[in-house]
């Protein structure tokens, strides 16, 4: 059996692909398949409704907090959060803990005063920005940070205070991974094709009373008013994904909802980082204990020049996709809800076999 550890679009759940063969591409007796009907009909609407409802329930979603299923994905929310939260001020806080949080700064910065209020160090071994409280631009209109840099392989060990300001998450690698705290955000967002179904979808999650600084000159797709209003309906959404995500709610809660996940992703994590940590410097992490991704297991061969090797010899060995960002190189080992541990165990033996022969 082959194990695709990318780090997106990334894998889904057995049992959900095999439930979505059955359920959404059978033609039914009005001669149309799930993903064929109507969005504006009831069938879909019901299929809209239940993604909805089980998502609230495994993340026991406060009163005051909306759910959308928008089209498109996290580099897109990098323009919408400050096109929809900027309100009347021009000032957005944000924290620079690695590739994707200055993507989600260079973006923002087209549309507002960006001001960087905390850095990961930069050097070796790699960490998170200092939590505690941070102190807040003039005016600003919000805080945002990446909790888990998939391309870093850095995780926040705890949320920053951010007093009144709202903070903003982008969530997309580590979202439905363990419990979130709702409650200690703005907006949550996440792009699907990591946790939640297919790529072309994104999960945004908002705190009421930030809809009012959606202004009504926005274009209705964008503004996240307008499509709670319509029930994430402005525009045609991203049907077919919405379908898988709603099977995949469903996947989690039947095995055991987000602790579960927490509890596998752990042992998942675990394992690997023992296999690198237990190398004798074969293998070596580049971020921090304490601040190691549990989702992106990042690590370098000591001796470079056997990269390709241990690519080639993974590969053929059925573990695929384990070559690092191109921008950073190495080794990265993504371990999504749906990679079974059996694939951890797997790729940790095979470090281990690998040193042995080579090191």
């Amino acid at each position: 059996m082959a194990y695709n550890f990318a780090a997106g679009p990334a894998r889904l759940p057995d049992a959900v692909l095999a439930r979505a063969a059955d359920e959404l591409f059978r033609r039914g007796p009005d001669g149309a398949c799930a993903i064929e009907r109507p969005f504006t009909g009831e069938a879909f609407r019901a299929v809209l409704d239940h993604a909805r409802q089980r998502l609230t329930e495994l993340l026991a979603l406060p009163t005051s907090y909306r759910i959308l299923f928008l089209a498109g994905g996290a580099l897109q929310q990098f323009s919408l959060v400050p096109m929809n939260l900027l309100g009347a001020s021009r000032v957005a806080a944000y924290a620079d803990s690695g590739y994707w949080s200055r993507r989600a700064m260079a973006e923002a910065g087209k549309l507002a005063q960006v001001e960087v209020v905390a850095r990961h160090p930069g050097e070796l071994p790699l960490a998170a920005p200092a939590p505690g409280s941070w102190d807040m631009p003039a005016g600003c209109a919000y805080c945002h940070i990446t909790p888990n840099e998939t391309v870093d392989g850095i995780a926040y060990p705890a949320l920053p205070e951010t007093g009144e300001v709202p903070l903003v998450a982008d969530c997309t690698s580590s979202f439905l991974t363990e419990p979130l705290d709702v409650a200690k955000f703005g907006v949550i967002y996440a792009s699907a094709q990591k946790n939640i179904g297919p790529a072309g979808l994104t999960v945004a999650i908002v705190r009421e009373d930030l809809l009012e600084r959606s202004r009504p000159e926005m274009p209705a797709p964008f503004s996240y008013r307008r499509q709670v209003e319509e029930g994430s309906c402005v525009n045609t959404p991203p049907m077919l994904a919405i379908h898988m995500a709603g099977l995949v709610f469903d996947w989690i809660a039947d095995n055991g909802g987000l602790a579960a996940m927490a509890a596998a992703s752990q042992r998942k994590a675990a394992r690997l980082y023992a296999a690198i940590d237990g190398s004798a410097g074969f293998y070596r992490a580049p971020v921090a204990p304490g601040h190691r991704s549990p989702i992106n297991i990042r690590f370098h061969l000591a001796e470079t020049r056997l990269t390709e090797a241990f690519l080639s010899e993974a590969e053929a060995a059925g573990l695929t996709n384990l070559r690092g960002h191109r921008q950073l190189g190495g080794v990265r080992a993504s371990l999504y809800n749906a990679m079974p541990e059996t694939g951890a165990v797997m790729l940790a033996g095979f470090m281990a076999d690998f040193a042995r022969r080579y090191g």
